[in-house]
């Protein structure tokens, strides 16, 4: 299995797409709004997967260098915290239908690292909201993304710009 789920999320694989026109428009966010998510346990096997095609540094993916790293065992990669944390974001129904694209990412910061059998959860504040001056159709929400281990310990902190439709 790649990814485990918990039941702490509420959500099954075929609820991921129930909600297609659900998201929040660009005029329906406010600086300071709030969202969490469910959350998402890795694998030893999940973050191997992943290293092996997109970051095969040892400590990824070779058990006994790991355990002679800095880190003491296998790690994700800090590439997969931030793909899962969007997955997360998009799982809450905010992006869904909305979500027009993104401008790029700031600030990432990697704070600690996540070992196999972690759960994640994010916290996901609006930031910033630029309606755009061209395109009357959407605006800019600059997000702060906050993504926690099971202990609350704070693992990743980055902002993404994503492009939002404005109602019709």
């Amino acid at each position: 299995m790649f990814l485990k789920v918990p039941k702490l999320t509420g959500k099954s694989p075929s609820s991921y797409t129930s909600n297609m026109n659900s998201g929040k428009y660009f005029d329906d966010l406010s600086v300071g709004d709030t969202f969490e998510t469910g959350g998402i346990t890795l694998t030893e096997g999940a973050i191997i997967d992943f290293a092996l095609t997109h970051d095969p540094q040892p400590f990824h993916v070779n058990r006994v260098a790991a355990t002679e790293s800095i880190f003491g065992g296998i790690i994700a990669s800090g590439f997969q915290t931030i793909a899962l944390t969007f997955r997360l974001f998009r799982d809450t129904g905010v992006l869904t239908g909305t979500n027009m694209g993104g401008h790029g990412m700031d600030e990432v910061r990697w704070l600690a690292p996540v070992f196999p059998g972690d759960t994640l959860h994010a916290s996901v504040t609006v930031e910033v909201l630029t309606p755009s001056r061209s395109k009357p159709d959407r605006g800019t929400v600059r997000f702060r993304y906050r993504t926690y281990n099971q202990n609350d310990v704070k693992v990743l902190s980055m902002t993404m710009d994503h492009v939002m439709a404005r109602p019709k």
